[in-house]
């Protein structure tokens, strides 16, 4: 038998061996189709879409994507890689036709991948030009694209938006603004849009004072006039403002258009019911009553956005009236440092209210460093919390962790080298006693004379 085999032409052999792989073969193919279809039908896309991977990361890197956020990237949009590169090559040029800045096509392509999309993106290839905008940033043309994306808009409304605005008299610069602020403008119709510059030409803004007043707060173009901006000039007049005195303060910060209805009324309650010293309160209205109330809103607003409630807010101010002559920067640097540097929670707030109204220099940092040290080096046995490093005096903070620690004194600054005198200084007592004269033989011959005559 093996001399037979032996004898075989060699073509024969290698054909039984083609046989017998090509049968392995199918055997293998028919098994996995039998125990998992997809795995068999699968295999040949899984294997484009690994080629397209390769090509498209090495695509992106050339156009100055970082390789650290390639991978990252396509891998959570795996939508791309049906993408063919030619087509996602053609796209990246037309975006940076529209701007060139990498940066600009870095964040335009990480917020929205699917303008990539070479069928959707070659219709806006020369729209932007038509629009006659020569400043556009890159935020207002990725809005543009990720509103239009995802509403399934075309280069054509956008087109009508900013024709729109620019027809109304709005300058360039107001039309970028309100892109970048508020994109859903492209889905309003004119009228909507004309309704909004009629009321407030109305109430009595020039045309120029109107265009500002979008340019500053572009945001406003989302209020519908009747629910929203006509109660609100509703309230300010029942409040007792006149019009003139509502266009300054819209003009002087045309952020007032935000309020919501009943929220001046609310701050301006809270203010007439303060409870501290006159000083106070004259500093508090001295700006006027409008923009006191206003005041009050803002800071409400940053609190809330710490994470107080509206009602926590509105008793931290209540409580601590100082806050209200602070700026809101220092109010937030205060915040900051409360929550980062000293670790504490924001509520501790409605407990020590008092720690917005000190002077973060002079009093909070000073204190902070003192205890800081203290309890590094363990000669602290309870913790002090917020209480405890604001409400002291200052004099009695500097007996109880600054004095018995003469190397703390370097840390609680310029009071420490006055060793912090009690209110009074030290011989005062003396001044209110009465003066002391020296007495003469006549003196007291008088007095014994007077005594003498008293007896009798």
């Amino acid at each position: 038998m093996a001399i037979r085999t032996l004898g075989r032409p060699k073509f024969l052999i290698q054909l039984n061996s083609i046989h017998n792989f090509n049968q392995e073969f199918l055997n293998r193919v028919f098994k996995q189709f039998s125990t998992d279809p997809k795995k068999a039908l699968t295999s040949i896309p899984r294997k484009s879409h690994e080629r397209n991977l390769i090509s498209l990361s090495g695509l992106f890197r050339r156009y100055g994507f970082q390789p650290s956020q390639i991978s990252n990237f396509l891998k959570s949009n795996q939508c791309l890689l049906n993408l063919k590169p030619s087509h996602v090559q053609k796209s990246l040029k037309i975006l940076l036709s529209l701007k060139p800045s990498q940066e600009f096509l870095s964040s335009v392509v990480y917020s929205c991948p699917s303008i990539l999309d070479f069928d959707f993106l070659e219709k806006w290839e020369t729209k932007f030009s038509d629009m006659g905008i020569s400043n556009f940033t890159s935020s207002a043309i990725r809005n543009i694209f990720e509103v239009s994306r995802r509403f399934e808009l075309g280069p054509d409304d956008a087109l009508r938006c900013v024709m729109c605005l620019k027809g109304l008299g709005f300058s360039e610069s107001t039309v970028v603004n309100v892109l970048e602020a508020f994109p859903l403008v492209i889905m309003m119709d004119e009228d909507r849009i004309r309704d909004k510059m009629v009321f407030l030409m109305d109430i009595g803004f020039e045309k120029d004072d109107v265009d500002r007043i979008i340019r500053l707060f572009p945001f406003s173009m989302a209020f519908e006039v009747g629910k929203k901006m006509k109660p609100l000039f509703d309230e300010f007049e029942d409040l007792g403002f006149s019009l003139d005195v509502v266009r300054w303060e819209v003009l002087r910060d045309p952020r007032v258009l935000g309020m919501e209805v009943g929220e001046l009324t609310q701050c301006l309650k809270m203010l007439r019911s303060l409870k501290c010293r006159t000083v106070i309160k004259e500093n508090i209205f001295r700006i006027g009553a409008f923009r006191a109330g206003y005041e009050v809103k803002m800071r409400v607003d940053c609190l809330r956005k710490y994470g107080l409630t509206y009602r926590d807010a509105f008793t931290v101010l209540w409580k601590e009236p100082r806050a209200l002559l602070y700026e809101i920067v220092h109010i937030e640097k205060k915040i900051d440092f409360l929550l980062q540097t000293m670790k504490f929670d924001v509520f501790c707030l409605v407990q020590v209210p008092e720690y917005l109204g000190v002077n973060f220099e002079k009093k909070v940092v000073p204190r902070y460093n003192v205890i800081e040290y203290l309890c590094s080096s363990g000669r602290l046995g309870d913790e002090v919390g917020l209480r405890g490093l604001i409400k002291p005096s200052r004099l009695r903070f500097y007996n109880l962790y600054v004095k018995p620690y003469p190397e703390c004194k370097k840390l609680y600054g310029r009071y420490a080298a006055a060793e912090v005198k009690s209110r009074h200084p030290a011989g005062m007592w003396k001044l209110f006693q009465p003066q002391k004269h020296s007495e003469s033989r006549e003196d007291v011959e008088n007095i014994r004379v007077r005594l003498i005559v008293s007896v009798q």
